[in-house]
C-alpha cells in the first residue's frame, strides 16, 4: 500500500466545445498538478494556452493505457499529483482512462473525480425525453450487421437509449434505427456547447430527410437519442396466479372459492386451482 504522502490521480472533466464550461476547481487543479495523462497531448495544448498554464504533459490512449500505469504509479508514489484527461468531456465516458482507475485503485492510490461536462448529460437535459431511466450504450459497432445487431436487443427496452456516432456513420445508423424502430421519436444532439449547437428532433426517416435537405446537419459529433418502448400493459395471463391465490387466501375466501376465482381470471380447471390454493393454504 503506498504510504500517506503519495501522490494523488485527478480524473477531470474538460469542456466538450465552449472553453468558458471549465470549473474554477478544474482550472486549478490542472495549475497545480506535476503531470498531465492526456488523451492527445497536442489537442490539450490548446486548452492549457487557453488557461495561460503549462504543465508536464504525457499521452494516455488506448494503445498505451496499460503501458502508462506502472509509470503513472510511480509519479504517485513519489508524492506527485497527477491529472488525467480526455479529448472533452469527463474521462472514461467511451474515453480511455478505465484500466489506470482501476489499476491504482487496486494498489491503494487515491481517485479523486473533478466533475464538469459530459456529452450525454448534456444532450438528455435538452432533449425532452424521459430521464428517469436511461442506458448509454457509448459507440455503436462500425459494421452495418454487428450494428443492426445490437439495436436489435434495444427494441423493447422501455428506457430512453443513448450512444455516440460520429459524422462517418450517423446516416447509415439512423437508417439502421428507423428499420428496427419505426416511428420511435429520436433526439440528436449535434456540436454540443459550440458555434453550431443544434437539436433534430423527430423519427429517424424524418432525420434523414432533413440531413439531405441541408447537409451540413449531418456533420460534427453526435449524441444519439432514442424514445424507449412504450410500456405493454398486463393481460390477466401476466398475473402472477401465486399472488392471486395468496391475496384472495389472506383476504379469508376459502380454497374452493379461491379456486373458482383464480380459474375464472385466469382459465384453466377448478381442480387444478384447488390442489394449488390447498397447497398455499397448508403451507401457511
Amino acid at each position: 500500500m503506498p504510504d500517506t504522502n503519495a501522490g494523488s490521480l485527478y480524473v477531470v472533466a474538460t469542456p466538450i466545445g465552449n472553453l468558458d464550461d471549465l470549473s474554477a476547481r478544474a482550472s486549478s487543479v490542472l495549475a497545480q498538478v506535476s503531470l498531465v495523462a492526456a488523451e492527445d497531448t497536442r489537442h490539450s495544448a490548446r486548452l492549457m494556452r487557453h488557461l495561460g498554464i503549462a504543465p508536464k504533459m504525457i499521452s494516455l490512449h488506448d494503445h498505451n493505457e496499460g503501458a502508462r500505469v506502472a509509470q503513472l504509479a510511480t509519479h504517485l508514489a513519489n508524492g506527485e499529483d497527477v491529472a488525467l484527461i480526455s479529448d472533452a468531456g469527463t474521462p472514461l465516458i467511451s474515453d480511455p482512462g478505465y484500466v489506470l482507475v482501476r489499476e491504482l485503485r487496486a494498489g491503494g492510490y487515491r481517485v479523486i473525480p473533478v466533475p464538469g461536462p459530459c456529452a450525454l448529460v448534456t444532450a438528455l437535459c435538452a432533449a425532452g425525453l424521459p430521464t428517469d431511466r436511461f442506458t448509454f450504450h457509448g459507440f455503436l459497432p462500425a459494421k452495418g450487421s454487428a450494428r443492426r445487431g445490437r439495436l436489435e436487443q434495444w427494441i423493447k427496452a422501455p428506457e430512453t437509449l443513448v450512444f455516440y456516432e460520429s459524422p462517418h456513420r450517423i446516416r447509415d445508423t439512423l437508417t439502421d434505427i428507423a428499420g428496427l424502430f419505426g416511428a420511435r421519436r429520436v433526439v440528436l444532439g449535434r456540436e454540443l456547447t459550440k458555434t453550431f449547437e443544434t437539436f433534430l428532433d423527430g423519427d429517424a426517416g424524418t432525420l434523414l430527410e432533413q440531413m439531405a435537405a441541408d447537409p451540413d446537419q449531418a456533420r460534427g459529433e453526435f449524441v444519439v437519442m432514442v424514445e424507449g418502448a412504450p410500456e405493454v400493459e398486463k393481460s390477466s395471463s401476466d398475473i402472477d396466479a401465486e399472488a392471486l391465490l395468496g391475496a384472495l387466501l389472506a383476504e379469508g375466501v376459502g380454497v374452493k372459492q379461491a379456486a373458482a376465482i383464480a380459474a375464472r381470471v385466469l382459465g384453466g380447471s377448478r381442480k387444478s386451482w384447488y390442489a394449488r390454493a390447498q397447497t398455499l393454504k397448508d403451507g401457511d
